[in-house]
């Protein structure tokens, strides 16, 4: 049962592949009203699919003769591969491509009980019923062309997972970077709040009652230096020389940081844009704000 040499094995991973990509486009595409190229790959491949219906079908040939059999190791197989690749992907990317924390009985928000279930059920489905005309097809094909072929594919899916890790690792970049600065901000302007409240009687201290955008905190700062410009020379005596000192060198630093109306945009190609839009599933616990903001760049950038 399932005994193919490695290439055919390769094929088979490849095949699934695509036919995962083809339904998690189609039904993410419907539930959104619009084409969404789904997956961690520009081309038409999800490689999760893939790797779960080899293992799918890896598990249940030693229990090929039972079904309840094939149904707990689909069970337990594919949820563990599940779990271990969201936790490496969110360890290396900082974000989670899938997301389950509005679900019942889910663990870490990467499994939970109710997709457990499903794969299994489609574990017993797959060995079954679906995967036989793909072993018929696959034993049909002649050696060397399924070879050639299987190498074509290997060459382009390797280009595109590359990009698209590259991708990966930018989006996360600029997650940090944005981040960084948005903390930054945050100190900065409250820094020039206790000034202005400190120098002048008739304001009070603002409060942040909400999570500010970077452009939201680009703009509050810009207004707070330019109060205080106009404090200081109304009311000069108000403000000795250390305060002055320090409000410049609180511009001179704002002024080193990205434009958060332009410079984060600009960092967007098509490969990251396109990331960001095909999976809209896609969750940061640390970066949520930031990576909310970077979604509507995304947005934004396609519009124009």
């Amino acid at each position: 049962m399932f005994h193919y040499t490695s290439y055919q094995w390769l094929f088979v991973f490849y095949t699934y592949c695509f036919l995962g990509w083809c339904f998690e486009s189609a039904y993410v595409s419907l539930k959104s009203r619009k084409w969404i190229n789904r997956g961690f790959m520009r081309g038409p491949f999800l490689p999760l699919y893939g790797s779960g219906a080899v293992m799918m079908l890896v598990v249940s040939i030693p229990f090929a003769d039972n079904i309840a059999l094939t149904y707990l190791a689909g069970c337990v197989g594919a949820t563990a591969l599940e779990y271990v690749t969201g936790v490496t992907m969110e360890a290396l990317f900082k974000v989670r491509y899938w997301d389950y924390s509005g679900k019942p009985f889910n663990f870490q928000g990467q499994i939970c009980l109710f997709s457990t279930l499903a794969w299994g059920f489609f574990t017993v489905l797959m060995t079954r019923v679906l995967h036989w005309p793909i072993d018929r097809f696959v034993l049909s094909v002649p050696d060397r062309v399924l070879y050639y072929v299987t190498m074509f594919l290997t060459v382009y899916i390797v280009i595109d997972f590359t990009l698209s890790f590259k991708a990966a690792l930018d989006i996360r970049d600029i997650l940090v970077r944005m981040q960084k600065v948005k903390e930054e901000m945050v100190r900065m302007q409250r820094r020039l709040d206790v000034i202005v409240a400190f120098n002048n009687e008739e304001k009070e201290q603002k409060k942040q009652e909400r999570e500010l955008s970077l452009a939201e905190l680009s703009s509050g700062i810009r207004q707070r230096f330019a109060d205080l410009k106009e404090a200081i020379q109304s009311k000069p005596s108000a403000y000795g020389e250390a305060i002055r000192e320090e409000i410049a060198e609180l511009r001179g630093k704002f002024s080193s940081y990205p434009d958060p109306r332009g410079n984060y945009k600009d960092v967007l190609d098509f490969y990251k844009r396109d990331m960001i839009r095909n999976n809209p599933t896609m969750v940061s616990g640390r970066f949520k704000e930031s990576l909310d903001e970077l979604k509507h760049m995304a947005d934004e950038k396609r519009k124009h």
